[in-house]
């Protein structure tokens, strides 16, 4: 199957016939592998699976296809029927004699008798089709949904034998072939990753759900309103930068223990939620609200005489205003609403402080507590716990990058069944269905033939990409279109603009479902290790290499990493280059811009104009392909952060960003409509930075081809190429309005073309 997906993703027949052959042309260390012996068959039976092994009961060879659990002890012949797909033989093409009737299996059981041995009824059993399990990982008959029709050949010499079919994507979003230039220091196995397993995805899933229904259930009691927008997944992204827990997803040893990404969110919710408007009477709607909402808040709370008598005299004059003046225009709604949030805002924050920290604090120790459960349901599972590792001394060997290794060996891992709906692969274990379309799914069997070492025969592949898919479905959500944004990538075309002019090879920030190499930084090392993952890279510490960072929009996060970078630039001497994709959020500017505009490593500043650039959908494993491109909302910034030797081997010369920058350009052949994952709210502008950093990691993208995306089209029709200085594109007159919950939100944006009042979407995270 790995050949064949092979051979879909860049048209090749032949590969590596072990993910050990694919490490050794990289160099890795010598880390727990698996050496397999050079096949004794020929390459189109080693890619259909066969293997040459030995049976001591018959002391004779026999021949073994991995694909398929069929046992022949006569050399197999390609074009024979696949007892999975077809197990009565029906639809196999005759061969030339007389046996023409009988397939592979009929033709095992004949040998087997003639021989005088006896019948291995336990292979027979797992070649039934009623429900194909581990590890029969689609093989050349399962990727089609028509029978093969090539004639059998004969078992001669004379013939060569005809290649099997594969299945062939429609369109191809990776290159896996790349090889890296990371160079890191040799590392010993991971020993603090417990090996995955369904049973826990399983656990895992049933906790997450829990905790994000007491974080709703808080938030309505305690305030009397919906959870911020995605506020959850950005708690786990802020949270996972400090965290120094076991759990992979769940934070659990976290300081401080108060969130600054979750008390920023709800804060900025309170006392109502605020969204954009187009219309007046939205705005007069919205500043009566308000100021009704902030009066009820004042009297229900215990505030001092001054803030309640400040608070209330506001709202009863906008109210009597609003009541006196119905002449209005929609800028003066919205000066009014500004000059409220002003003299209110800070009262109602002190009121609310103390409440707002205890759901905060509440959903941490929730972690806390879920966490230590599955640690320890998960160390019972293993046969050999876990033992504190000794101190190894600091290698020294330096080495291209490879694929995080656990110390622990997998236990025994239960049968996920597989079965194809169209060109959707799903994937079922105790009644829970994951699902990946077929490109995706040949696309994970291939980086799990590169990767893992462990699996020689893929027994354990299909549980392996059921816990992995599950593990993404639980960090999305099961909100509609939530948690789409968390995977946003860049186009194919400027992926393969970096690789041609600047020598990029790996991504400091991706999964094995968006990932364009084959060697990326992930957040889930125990699991995306299998396909490829080099673990966080907030924890990766290369030496040289060229890399391409497109972080989760998170601002602890995106400060973080430019911290890593800097340390890293820093203490190489070697060539070293780091071009980072970030939003262009101005008003304010955020710290990790601050930074890296400011850093001496900074040889070059792009600035992408809003709506002039795309992303690759979250959900690209399971999207449509008329859905896998969105329009950005918010204006990008690429910095190159380079050492002097990086900048003398892959300088942002002219031409080369000449040629990134038509790379970036939305592809003709795509639809001109802003393709978003889905709406978000955006709140009104102001002068309080606090709340407006709030804003941002609130807000995401608007929806798809609305008007008012057009008028923003109109007023963002350059691209900029210079280097930018503290210079601001914002527009301060972005107008909000209000939503009756949480879950809908508005689709219309003002006149104004700010890239930093309309945050992006965030990205998945790896931290």
């Amino acid at each position: 199957m790995s050949n064949d997906s092979q051979g879909s993703v860049k048209g090749e027949a032949a590969i590596m016939p072990s993910p050990s052959g694919s490490a050794s042309s990289q160099e890795p260390p010598l880390s727990p592998s698996t050496t397999s012996k050079p096949p004794e068959l020929p390459d189109e039976l080693v890619q259909a699976g066969w293997s040459k092994c030995w049976s001591r009961r018959e002391n004779r060879p026999y021949y073994f296809n991995r694909f398929t659990n069929q046992s022949l002890w006569e050399v197999p012949v390609l074009g024979q029927h696949d007892v999975i797909s077809d197990p009565l033989g029906l639809n196999a093409a005759p061969a030339e004699g007389g046996d023409s009737n009988l397939g592979n299996g009929k033709r095992k059981r004949r040998s087997s008798e003639e021989q005088g041995a006896v019948p291995n009824n336990i292979k027979r059993a797992k070649m039934e089709p009623t429900t194909p399990i581990s590890p029969s990982t689609p093989g050349v008959k399962p990727w089609n949904s028509a029978p093969e029709d090539k004639p059998a050949q004969p078992a001669t010499p004379t013939t060569p034998s005809p290649a099997p079919a594969v299945y062939k994507p429609a369109v191809i979003y990776w290159d896996l072939d790349a090889q890296t230039n990371a160079v890191i220091r040799e590392h010993p196995p991971a020993n603090h990753l417990l090996p995955p397993h369904p049973e826990m995805e399983m656990l895992r899933a049933q906790l997450v759900t829990k905790l994000r229904q007491h974080y709703h259930e808080l938030c309505h009691q305690r305030e009397g309103i919906d959870p911020p927008r995605e506020s959850f997944n950005r708690w786990l992204l802020e949270r996972k930068v400090i965290d120094k827990g076991h759990d992979p997803l769940l934070p659990s040893d976290c300081d401080p223990v108060v969130s600054p990404s979750m008390f920023r969110e709800i804060m900025n919710d309170i006392p109502i939620r605020l969204a954009r408007i187009k219309y007046k009477e939205e705005a007069r709607k919205l500043l009566f609200r308000y100021a009704e909402a902030a009066k009820r808040m004042i009297d229900s709370r215990n505030a001092s005489p001054e803030s309640r008598k400040v608070v209330k005299w506001n709202a009863e004059d906008t109210m009597s205003w609003l009541r006196r003046d119905h002449s209005a225009s929609k800028e003066d709604y919205m000066d009014r609403l500004e000059h409220l949030r002003q003299q209110c805002g800070p009262h109602l924050t002190a009121v609310a402080k103390d409440s707002v920290e205890g759901i905060c604090s509440k959903i941490y120790q929730l972690s806390v507590e879920y966490s230590r459960r599955m640690r320890q349901t998960h160390l019972s599972l293993l046969h050999d716990p876990p033992t504190e590792a000794s101190a190894s001394p600091q290698q020294s060997r330096l080495v291209y990058c490879y694929p995080v290794r656990l110390a622990l060996a997998s236990p025994p891992l239960p049968r996920v069944e597989l079965h194809f709906e169209n060109d959707v692969a799903c994937l079922r274990f105790r009644g829970e269905m994951v699902k990946v379309n077929r490109g995706h799914f040949s696309k994970l069997e291939l980086l799990y033939r590169y990767s893992c070492i462990d699996d020689p025969r893929f027994e354990k592949f299909l549980t392996r990409v059921w816990c992995l898919l599950k593990r993404y479905q639980v960090l999305f959500g099961s909100g509609t279109n939530e948690g789409t944004g968390l995977q946003g990538a860049l186009p194919v075309s400027v992926f393969e603009a970096l690789i041609r002019q600047f020598g990029v090879s790996f991504e400091c920030f991706a999964s094995p479902l968006n990932c364009y190499f084959k060697q990326f930084g992930s957040a889930f090392p125990d699991i995306d290790g299998f396909f490829g993952s080099r673990g966080p890279f907030l924890s990766f510490r290369p030496v040289s290499g060229s890399f391409e960072a497109n972080p989760p929009f998170c601002e602890e996060l995106m400060d973080t990493m430019v911290a890593h970078f800097e340390e890293l630039l820093d203490k190489s001497a070697e060539p070293l280059s780091f071009i980072v994709f970030v939003p262009e959020w101005r008003d304010p500017v955020t710290p990790a811009l601050t930074r890296m505009e400011a850093s001496r490593f900074l040889r070059h500043q792009l600035n992408i104009t809003a709506f002039e650039h795309e992303y690759r959908s979250g959900s690209q494993h399971i999207c449509k392909r008329d859905e896998m491109y969105y329009r950005a909302v918010h204006g990008t910034a690429v910095l190159f952060l380079q050492n002097d030797a990086g900048f003398a081997k892959w300088a942002p010369t002219p031409e080369r960003l000449a040629e990134l920058m038509a790379a970036y350009r939305p592809s003709p052949s795509r639809p001109a409509t802003l393709a978003s994952p889905g709406p978000a709210p955006i709140t009104p502008g102001d002068k309080d930075s606090a709340p407006k950093a709030a804003d941002r990691t609130q807000s995401g993208v608007m929806s798809a081809g609305g008007p008012d995306d057009n008028n923003n089209t109109n007023n963002n029709t350059t691209t900029t190429t210079t280097i930018t200085t503290n210079s601001s594109n914002t527009n301060n007159n972005t107008t909000t309005t209000t939503t009756n919950n949480n879950n809908s939100s508005s689709t219309s944006s003002s006149s104004s073309s700010s890239s930093s009042s309309t945050s992006p979407q965030e990205k998945m995270p790896a931290v």
